[in-house]
């Protein structure tokens, strides 16, 4: 079995330890310390200060790419006009929310769970914490909540380019975006076409000389008002609480229709938002070369812009499209495989995030290291045989926040039960040999790339999540806790199951 607590190390005891004071690690502390305020529980942050990618990301123009009613916690109204939440505003927000419920005393900054290692004996997990000055202290908890999102903060996903380090001007990478870089009256190429693209290149427009997009293939691409008329309205009668219910049960109602027309009526969807493109454009770039993918509505994450903002960039000769593949970096610019040469005096490679599970902690259990692959996922937020686990893992089709409320009730509920019903331990079991399919529905780069490396799901519910938040309100909030899958104080098939193939 797993190592015995050392006599010789002090452990300090907690009932639960959630890693990373984000959106998702704030919720959940913000949760337990109102529905289960007798219990210890400490929020563990690797950086300096809350907030996870809104606190990280510094690039120009920076916002949400979902509505901030969704977006937003239940709990905690968004008031301001802005649909769509720029970094600032929404980091503002979250020290908002830890100010005024206090939770500040919960959060230990600049320390990072290294290794953490469920004792089957001891019905804890044994987690070793390092501080920012390279010392160690120990916890043994309870319950392990993660929250520390789904990529890797030391660095992004970069292509092998052919003579990268050939170039000989500025190259500012999104996720280690230079607060000092001086942009104005400069040419500049953002490569890529997501959504941190889409953000960076209208907004470097404004003050730069010019910004050149090149995409190797387009992404699905849609505008909204930045400010929405019904909040402004409503906002102006009736109490932030109930204003609040009325644009969440809008824009999660949208969400989820534009989702389910995607996947049923995928051409239906790809016309109305080429129309609305080709509109927006009015002739400044070919929609058809630049705004059609190859693949179906929703198969990637789409892209959300304020007021058509990339858009006008374009049709006011600020921003130039390039849609070709990269032949490679020269000493001024890219030399694309169609022959043309691209010139600038900064390069932004917005190609994507570099997925990671937990945080990169060394997950175990009782010794033996937890490979992800062969877990299998369990209603979006447990894994089969890891016990007294859970991931707050949003959703990918709609607001984050929406799954991860769920998630932080959940939670609650289920500790609720153990207490109640005196159990040590829990977690869902699946038979290793039964049918396994992809966790994310999506064939965007990132997830492709990790595939290897991620979780599964099965084919039918609670082992498969569809990312439905109507079905999920009922099948996880509002449905009964236990079923025939959680095992409750049974650690007997653990050490098997995470035992190294190798020593089998």
């Amino acid at each position: 079995m797993g190592e015995q607590i050392d006599m010789n190390i002090k452990y300090e005891q907690l009932d639960v330890l959630i890693v990373g004071a984000g959106i998702s690690g704030l919720g959940m502390c913000y949760n337990l310390k109102k529905k289960r305020p007798h219990n210890s529980f400490a929020v563990i942050e690797g950086r300096e200060n809350i907030g996870g990618t809104w606190d990280l990301f510094k690039y120009p123009g920076i916002r949400s790419d979902s509505d901030m009613y969704t977006f937003s916690y239940s709990f905690k109204p968004w008031t301001d006009k802005e649909y769509i939440g720029s970094a600032e505003r929404i980091q503002n927000y979250l020290h908002e929310l830890v100010r005024d419920e206090s939770l500040n005393s919960y959060i230990r900054f600049q320390q990072k769970v290294k290794v953490a290692d469920w004792n089957s004996q001891q019905n804890r997990w044994l987690v070793t914490i390092e501080r920012s000055d390279g010392s160690e202290y120990h916890i043994a908890a309870k319950f392990f909540t993660c929250c520390t999102g789904y990529y890797n903060y030391e660095s992004g996903y970069l292509p092998d380019f052919e003579g990268y380090d050939d170039y000989k001007g500025i190259i500012a990478h999104p996720q280690k975006w230079p607060e000092d870089l001086d942009y104005s009256g400069k040419n500049v190429i953002v490569i890529g076409s997501g959504a941190t693209a889409v953000t960076i290149v209208p907004s470097m427009a404004k003050k730069a000389a010019h910004v050149t997009m090149v995409q190797r293939s387009p992404t699905y691409v849609y505008s909204r008002p930045a400010s929405d008329a019904l909040f402004r309205v409503l906002s102006r009668i009736l109490p932030a609480g109930i204003t609040n219910k009325i644009m969440r049960a809008k824009y999660t109602t949208l969400q989820q229709m534009v989702f389910v027309l995607s996947k049923k009526f995928p051409d239906y969807v790809r016309k109305n938002i080429r129309n609305m493109n080709a509109k927006a454009l009015a002739g400044a770039a070919d929609v058809d070369v630049h705004f059609k993918p190859s693949y179906n509505p929703w198969d990637q994450r789409m892209a959300l812009v304020p007021d058509a903002d990339i858009f006008n960039s374009v049709h006011e000769g600020k921003t130039t499209l390039i849609t070709d593949h990269i032949e490679r970096f020269t000493e001024t610019g890219l030399l694309m495989k169609s022959g043309k040469n691209v010139e600038a005096d900064i390069i932004v490679p917005a190609t994507g995030l570099d997925l990671q599970l937990w945080g990169g902690i060394n997950l175990c259990v009782d010794g033996h290291k937890v490979e992800g692959n062969t877990l299998t996922n369990y209603k979006g937020m447990m894994f089969s045989q890891l016990p007294n686990f859970a991931w707050v893992f949003g959703y990918t089709n709609s607001s984050w926040t929406l799954k991860a409320e769920l998630t932080f009730d959940y939670v609650c509920r289920l500790l609720d039960y153990m207490e109640q019903n005196n159990h040590q331990s829990v977690y869902p079991f699946r038979d290793p040999e039964a049918k396994r399919e992809t966790i994310v529905g999506l064939n965007s780069g990132y997830v492709l790339r990790a595939l290897d490396r991620l979780p599964s799901q099965g084919s039918e519910f609670p082992w498969c999540n569809k990312d439905l938040y109507f079905k999920d309100i009922f099948a996880i909030k509002h449905s009964k806790l236990v079923d025939d899958v959680l095992r409750f104080d049974d650690n007997a098939p653990l050490a098997e199951f995470h035992k190294p193939k190798s020593a089998a």
